[in-house]
């Protein structure tokens, strides 16, 4: 284990402040983070919590070891949403007899899960140590994992769970310290609730663990019917399945952190009879696109996918390195306003870096220690990214035949990071197109934009040269890449 774990500091939501990260184990360090609901292709702002907490996964395995770090992360392939895109993608095949609810069911799962696996690896992030699904956790295991229905047992035997109304519900006034997380207390929740509608609830704030499914449906059988189970109370059964029932670090988005982790916390305190779920609870930032809230009814909700392959966003298709850049550039637990120009800005960086690192033949077998301490300060990514542009900057100044040691550990910095460590590409095809633009500007006098587009191919480090062709005495440009 590095000495330079015991300067990690984390902010933690459940305190409200940033603390001293000290592992459980530093020999079996342990992360939980709430992964997808594939009932449609992952949208950028689920791309956010995947990036945010695989830096994090990698720091941990810097600091502690790869061997003695755990991330798990989640799929929910049981849901309502998922059920109503099975029966609106298969509803003749269901209706005719060729495919049951449960298998239609399947085929939205996978085809969306695959998706995702394929989305988040262009983003440059790992796999996690496990991928369970939610599925596989609802009834007793032959592996004897902790599985949902066996945690519902548990809250009904420890008094913290009743059955009414053809649910499982939690007792939320059972556990009097219920609302931690969120700051909320169980008078501010009733205020609010909607008693009519859910009068078999004890209290307005209770909610679902188990509840019944009609023939159409997919359930499991139990001992209070045949059902399936409420949101919450998978990532309970999940966690504690492969990390315990209490653990170093849970995350997820700011948006998870009421109901969900609320009542993730409750059910497994309660269930286990610990005093926390886990010891550090993180939660990255909202994101809006272009300055507004991602809504499909404005037409900024886009799917990662779609930013990857497809032209609908900025009129081109972006690199999954350059969306991992654009994220990381806002800090974590900040809002960020993910735009075209935030994009270009990032892709010209990583331009820049990677020219940079191209001039060393190898990476450098340390990480830079300005790095490891600025990400170790709450995941200060943009404090980290003012090293690499300095170093990026010496590997360009350096001169001699001694070795470029700044782009040798820009190398391995950008590597660490998640980010392609190759030769730089250069598109001379666009570069041909601007130039030739650029060209037509100068015919016409419009010298503001020609260097205007002169400017934009030096800030790519495309430098410029122009000149008369010997022959017919006509302007050619012609160009090299600006070391």
């Amino acid at each position: 284990m590095s000495d330079a774990s015991k300067g990690l500091s984390l902010y933690n939501t459940l305190t409200r402040a940033k603390e001293l990260f000290v592992p459980i184990d530093p020999y079996n360090v342990r992360m939980y983070v709430c992964g997808p609901t594939v009932y449609d292709f992952a949208h950028i702002g689920n791309a956010r919590p995947a990036i945010v907490f695989d830096v994090l996964f990698r720091l941990l395995r810097h600091l502690y070891g790869e061997s003695h770090v755990t991330y798990v992360r989640n799929i929910t392939d049981v849901d309502d949403k998922i059920n109503a895109r099975a029966l609106r993608d298969f509803g003749g095949d269901i209706a005719a007899g060729k495919l049951s609810l449960n298998d239609a069911i399947r085929k939205v799962t996978e085809k969306t899960a695959d998706q995702y696996h394929k989305d988040v690896a262009a983003l440059g992030c790992l796999e996690p140590t496990y991928e369970p699904r939610a599925t596989e956790f609802v009834a007793p295991r032959a592996d004897g994992k902790a599985d949902m229905l066996s945690l519902i047992r548990q809250l009904i035997e420890r008094g913290h769970a009743y059955v009414a109304g053809g649910e499982v519900l939690f007792d939320t006034a059972s556990m009097p310290d219920y609302g931690e997380l969120s700051k909320r207390n169980l008078d501010e929740q009733q205020a609010g609730a909607r008693i009519a509608v859910d009068a078999h609830k004890k209290n307005p704030g209770d909610f679902v663990l188990w509840k019944l499914s009609s023939p159409e449906e997919p359930g499991w059988e139990s001992p209070w019917g045949r059902g399936r189970p409420g949101w919450h109370i998978e990532c309970s059964a999940m966690s504690a399945a492969y990390l315990g029932e209490v653990f170093d670090i849970h995350g997820g988005g700011l948006d998870l952190i009421f109901p969900h982790h609320e009542n993730e916390i409750a059910q497994s305190r309660c269930a286990h009879g610990t005093k926390v779920m886990a010891n550090v609870w993180m939660h990255n930032g909202f994101l809006q696109v272009e300055g507004q809230k991602m809504s499909k009814s404005l037409g900024n909700f886009f799917s990662i996918h779609e930013l990857l392959e497809t032209e609908t966003f900025g009129g081109r298709a972006w690199p999954g390195e350059v969306l991992r850049l654009a994220m990381l550039m806002t800090h974590y637990r900040e809002p960020i306003d993910f735009s075209v120009r935030k994009l270009e800005e990032a892709e010209n960086t990583l331009r820049k870096w990677k020219r940079a690192a191209d001039l060393a033949p190898v990476a450098a077998k340390e990480l830079p220690a300005e790095v490891v301490e600025a990400l170790s300060d709450d995941l200060a990514t943009y404090t980290a990214f003012q090293r690499l542009t300095q170093l990026a900057g010496e590997a360009v100044e350096h001169t001699g035949a001694n070795e470029n040691t700044a782009a040798a550990s820009l190398k391995t910095a950008l590597a660490f990071l998640g980010f392609d460590t190759g030769a730089a590409k250069v598109d001379e095809e666009a570069i041909a197109k601007a130039i030739a633009d650029r060209l037509k500007f100068i015919a016409a006098k419009n010298w503001a934009e020609g260097d205007r587009i002169r400017n934009e191919l030096l800030a790519q480090g495309v430098q410029l040269k122009d000149g008369k062709d010997p022959a017919t005495g006509e302007r050619v440009t012609t160009w090299e890449i600006k070391r």
